[in-house]
């Protein structure tokens, strides 16, 4: 893959066709135009100067249905640059799996690269941060982002993928870099996020003919109150759908700091997989 992205004697190498695999923030959410969602990807795809965008992202999407149904899509467009961000639906879940998730992450970077697509994966930063949880969903989620973030950086590392470190983005926990559910990015975060990974992309040697502009071309302005709106229409009934998995992953947490290994019952699904919770930890997924 490295001679395939090697500036060659008429520069750096330019882009066909851009995938896009993952989930809501890949089809744009927070990033209103008329007739549905804009986003990075479009922004990326017209920086990169790509006749096609091939987006085959889903809302609600988990690593499962990236590596069954996204990926063989992806292929199928012969893609030259692929952006895959997935991993964050999957830490809300009772059934969160590290090893499986690694797995099909691993098989899904591997295939893009082995088809000679630059990949460009994200780490993510800490939602706690953003969107607001009671203290033990919180710490919660943050051990499981800490275990995803932990698998996306081995397995760019094992296919010299580049990263985008959304921790590490300037401006990420600006209030105005996020939507109303603070879930998903606003158009600035979407424009943000075209912009950094352009950067990653024209760092592994591909054409970047054009720049991502981060200034606004519309939407709503959000404000206090419009979030406070959304958290009882629709945040408060999501975290109680959505939350009780973390919920009983959290108290999973507390038992073994306060009993014996031998005194904590296995859960249903420990003892399905055989696995010790502490070696399974793991977008949060937003109200669709």
């Amino acid at each position: 893959m490295q001679d395939a992205i090697t500036a060659g004697p008429r520069g750096p190498r330019r882009t066909r066709t851009l995938a896009v695999l993952g989930d809501s923030v890949a089809v744009g959410m927070g990033d209103p135009v008329p007739g549905g969602w804009r986003g990075f990807a479009p922004l990326l795809a017209e920086a990169l100067g790509a006749a096609e965008l091939a987006n085959v992202g889903s809302s609600g999407a988990r690593i499962g249905a990236v590596h069954d149904a996204q990926l063989p899509a992806a292929l199928r467009a012969a893609p030259d640059a692929a952006v895959v961000m997935v991993g964050m639906n999957d830490t809300m879940r009772s059934d969160f799996d590290a090893g499986r998730l690694r797995q099909q992450l691993n098989d899904v970077v591997r295939a893009l690269a082995a088809a000679g697509a630059v990949v460009v994966t994200i780490r993510y930063h800490d939602h706690g941060r953003v969107f607001r949880l009671p203290g033990p969903l919180r710490k919660a989620l943050a051990r499981r982002i800490d275990e995803l973030n932990r698998i996306l950086d081995a397995v760019a590392a094992e296919h010299a993928a580049a990263v985008v470190d959304l921790d590490r983005l300037p401006g990420a926990y600006h209030p105005a870099t996020w939507s109303v559910d603070r879930l998903h990015p606003s158009e600035l975060g979407h424009r943000m996020l075209a912009a950094a990974f352009a950067d990653r992309f024209a760092a592994a040697g591909l054409a970047v003919p054009a720049t991502v502009s981060l200034e606004c071309s519309g939407g709503a302005r959000v404000s206090g109150f419009d979030h406070l709106r959304w958290l009882l229409a629709k945040g408060v009934p999501w975290l109680f759908g959505r939350g009780h998995h973390l919920l009983r992953y959290s108290l999973k947490i507390l038992l073994r700091a306060a009993l014996p290994p031998h005194r904590i019952p296995p859960s249903t699904e420990d003892s399905k997989r055989g696995a010790n919770p502490e070696k399974t930890l793991g977008n949060v997924a937003a109200p669709d």
